[in-house]
């Protein structure tokens, strides 16, 4: 009572005080529980995460080969030019041999590989999206070059099977232009 006394707080006061401090404590442990709560990942998310690692390694030591054996059949790729139309496996083979022979020592350095959702539903669907940097060498200039970029991929069985790439090709392919001239 003489602490009451001493906060100047009534019995009721010290009582909505009381319950007060108890609800602030509870909503503060539920907040801090719903921070940590781990989101469920899609089983298939790591592994298509491997897949699309090996597929820019592959990528940057010129081997078509491996990258031909993780496209899908039925791959459906966007391409980073502007008004371009997505196209299929074979065409995408011939743009990588397009970049694999223009550049030389090409080295794709992730900020990140994040999971996709599905576009209809918002649910985790093991897709994959990188940010990252390129680098390398322009082969006929020798100019070295750095380009940031996005690229998404989904997976069917295991596969690569659309997808796409999203960097300013125009002003990349620009850059090597102007280095001869």
């Amino acid at each position: 009572i003489y602490l009451l006394y001493l906060l100047k707080l009534t019995p009721i006061n010290y009582l909505f005080m009381k319950k007060l401090f108890k609800l602030s404590i509870l909503a503060l442990l539920f907040i801090v529980a719903s921070c940590n709560a781990p989101v469920d990942k899609n089983p298939e998310f790591e592994a298509n995460v491997e897949t699309a690692k090996s597929f820019m390694i592959a990528h940057g030591t010129d081997d078509i080969a491996a990258q031909t054996e993780m496209l899908h059949d039925d791959l459906l790729w966007q391409p980073p030019m502007y008004g371009a139309d997505q196209y299929g496996k074979a065409e995408h083979i011939a743009a990588l041999k397009v970049y694999q022979e223009m550049l030389d020592d090409i080295l794709y350095t992730a900020d990140n590989w994040l999971p996709g959702v599905n576009a209809e539903t918002g649910e985790l669907d093991g897709s994959v999206r990188t940010y990252g940097t390129w680098t390398g060498v322009h082969a006929e200039t020798g100019q070295a070059f750095s380009l940031t970029s996005y690229h998404t991929m989904d997976f069917t069985d295991g596969k690569i099977s659309a997808g796409g790439d999203y960097f300013d090709v125009g002003g990349f392919f620009a850059s090597f232009e102007s280095a001869t001239e």
